[in-house]
């Protein structure tokens, strides 16, 4: 399972962006989630938040706050990987696909794993196929 976990040494490594949502307000569950898990509302922009994957991969969640706008309004992914080598997408795609998970479990309601992994199967993405044979 996707964890929050402490910043990591950042010594000879580097920060990959991977993705991001510039819309986290839409759906206001998402903030709320985001900032309930990473005590933002103490913390907000002063620092990433951080979390590990079952694959092992740690993630830097950068938020980003808009004038006008319940803060964060958007966030940013980005992988951190040693500071020389390339990362491995199929990979990398796979991890985002358990943040996915561990956000909408964190979320919880209406909003449901099984719902996106669903969808994930009508879209033939790849790690949601994947997300039946390992653990979350």
């Amino acid at each position: 399972m996707t964890t929050v976990v402490p910043q990591p040494s950042l010594d000879g490594k580097r920060l990959a962006f991977v993705l991001a949502e510039d819309r986290l307000g839409h759906y206001p569950e998402f903030r709320m989630f985001f900032v309930r898990a990473f005590d933002l509302d103490r913390v907000g922009l002063t620092r990433p938040g951080y979390v590990q994957t079952p694959s092992g991969a740690v993630y830097a969640l950068i938020f980003i706050g808009r004038s006008g706008e319940a803060f964060p309004s958007g966030l940013e992914i980005h992988a951190v990987v040693p500071a020389l080598e390339p990362f491995d997408e199929t990979a990398v795609d796979r991890d985002l696909w358990s943040i996915l998970r561990w956000m909408i479990e964190g979320i919880g309601g209406d909003w449901t794993t099984n719902a996106m992994e669903a969808t994930g199967r009508l879209f033939r993405i790849p790690a949601s196929m994947d997300a039946d044979r390992s653990p979350s």
